[in-house]
């Protein structure tokens, strides 16, 4: 099983999130439980809130020296052991002194012990605390709460009824006041109304709980009925509890699929980070292997190829360099023989020859030392980070390039356009030679003339070399940087060149960490080469 799990990324991944549904699965049961309690304990209160309501309303309104008298009265007619207490004598905590400092009612079970505090205060500032007691809830307790409030009611007048039910908390039992008996009482329930009794009715399909009570009419008036009722009985969980309780699970189950799934993108990210750096020319990169799983093995594999195009890359070029150094040999003799055989003859057509063969040899002799080149650029730059940087004048530069190109295409104007000096960190021999071969390329190809123009922008260093040929098609301006690459049109083998020209300057370009582009030149009309060399820090 270990060895399954260590070679399995995914099967891990699945285990992880079942084992993340289980947490967030017991999360949910327990916040379940715990709405449930909650729910619980508010469902006692509202029981509870009718009956101490109205004791502790009756209690604030008479004297204190005749609330012993209405505390038995309400002790009898309730079955209930009453008590009134000192709020400070009521052993409290600091959360129940609380909630009863708000008016809400204490429930505590087995035996059931309610408790609530009386609207008003004494004259000496005291409060006080209503405990009532008793062994289990029954008829007894309903109906006597409602001869209570009933009595209560009718000993006021009838304007002040609505007003004194109002200031009521009813809790789960809704009151009303009615002016006549409702529709589907039955003989016997309505004789025993007029009896003074309290009668319990179910209502609806879902047996809610009424009950009915006469008020006394010592006054001869009109007959009233207090209504209680009907009883909410809280079947499903509020919406107040639902959403917390689903927004919670919501929170764990992401941030738990989120901490599962960052540590393989994390891996990912890093495989990622690899082949981008190989692509950008650092063979040297590998990625760590951290475990034998899926991802591992992956990035085994990516080393391997790693290696392999490494290895691979490196023996080109040491086969390149190695051909290149035997090809001077044999140059070498060649032209030492041609020297010897021009020196013994003084024929004019075997001079020619001779003079054809040598400037055969010059040009492989170039050829050979351009492939050199190329070889060296793709061993040693590596964006720049085995390049020896120096301070770089670049016009200074630009003139030395001029000087030389110049006596070679005496049927070309090679300018600098004006503007300041430009000082650039970068390698001057690759750069130097970077830009004298896009001249001599615009050499090449133009009519008549050609313009180097320097720009200092704040991130970078931008050189042109414009020229007034036939310039480039947009379709072959990406093939042109390509080794040996040769146009179909007037940019072809008959204008001289290698086609390595421009491929050693792209790599001089990379190694610095910058690029060359190819567009139209809107001055000349020609093509127009352009360097961007981005700037450097200087070494401290």
């Amino acid at each position: 099983m270990r060895r399954v799990l260590s070679h399995g990324s995914f099967l891990r991944f699945y285990l992880l999130l079942g084992l993340a549904l289980c947490v967030v699965f017991f999360i949910a049961l327990g916040g379940r439980s715990f709405i449930e309690q909650v729910r619980r304990e508010d469902y006692r209160e509202q029981l509870a809130a009718l009956p101490m309501s109205l004791m502790t309303q009756q209690l604030a309104s008479v004297p204190i020296d005749e609330r012993e008298t209405l505390l038995g009265d309400f002790s009898e007619q309730l079955g209930m052991q009453l008590v009134l207490r000192d709020m400070n004598d009521a052993q409290l905590g600091y959360f129940e002194r609380s909630r009863i400092e708000r008016g809400a009612v204490l429930v505590a079970e087995e035996p059931w012990q309610l408790r609530q505090r009386l609207p008003t205060a004494n004259t000496s500032g005291e409060l006080w605390v209503l405990e009532a007691t008793f062994d289990a809830w029954s008829e007894r307790q309903w109906q006597g709460s409602m001869v209570l409030l009933g009595e209560w009611l009718a000993a006021m007048p009838e304007e002040e009824q609505l007003a004194a039910l109002a200031e009521l908390r009813p809790g789960s039992w809704p009151l009303s006041l009615l002016n006549a008996l409702p529709d589907d009482l039955t003989t016997e329930q309505q004789f025993q109304l007029t009896l003074g009794g309290v009668i319990t009715r179910l209502v609806t399909d879902k047996l809610s709980i009424t009950l009915l009570y006469q008020l006394p009419n010592a006054s001869g008036g009109a007959d009233q009925w207090l209504q209680a009722g009907p009883i909410s009985r809280g079947d499903t969980l509020p919406l107040n509890l639902h959403l917390p309780l689903l927004v919670a699970l919501m929170v764990v189950l992401s941030l738990i699929i989120y901490l599962i799934m960052r540590s393989i993108e994390s891996r990912m990210a890093r495989l990622e980070l690899a082949a981008t750096r190989i692509a950008s020319g650092r063979l040297e990169t590998r990625v760590k292997v951290e475990s034998g799983d899926f991802l591992g093995r992956l990035g085994m594999a990516f080393n391997g190829m790693a290696n392999q195009v490494q290895s691979l890359l490196r023996g080109q070029q040491e086969m390149i360099r190695a051909v290149s150094h035997e090809l001077r040999t044999p140059v070498a003799r060649i032209r030492f023989a041609v020297q010897m055989v021009e020196d013994m003859t003084d024929q004019p057509a075997i001079q020619r020859q001779l003079q054809g063969i040598d400037a055969d040899i010059a040009e492989l002799d170039e050829l050979v030392d351009e492939i050199l080149t190329y070889a060296r650029l793709g061993g040693e730059t590596v964006n720049g980070a085995e390049l020896e940087m120096a301070l770089v004048e670049c016009r200074s530069m630009a003139e030395r390039v001029i000087d030389t190109l110049a006596p070679l295409h005496s049927g070309q104007t090679l300018t600098l356009a004006p503007g300041p000096d430009i000082e650039l960190l970068a390698e001057p021999r690759y750069l130097q030679r970077a830009l004298q071969n896009l001249v001599g390329n615009a050499c090449r190809y133009g009519k008549s003339q050609v313009v180097i123009r320097l720009w200092d922008e704040p991130r970078l260093v931008r050189i042109d070399v414009e020229d007034d040929g036939p310039g480039i098609p947009f379709d072959a301006r990406a093939d042109i940087f390509k080794p040996f690459a040769r146009l179909d049109d007037s940019r072809a083998r008959s204008s001289g060149g290698y086609g390595l020209g421009l491929s050693i300057v792209q790599k001089i370009m990379a190694g610095h960490g910058g690029s060359v582009t190819v567009d139209s030149s809107p001055a000349l009309g020609g093509a127009r080469f352009t360097l961007l060399i981005p700037r450097r820090d200087s070494p401290v």
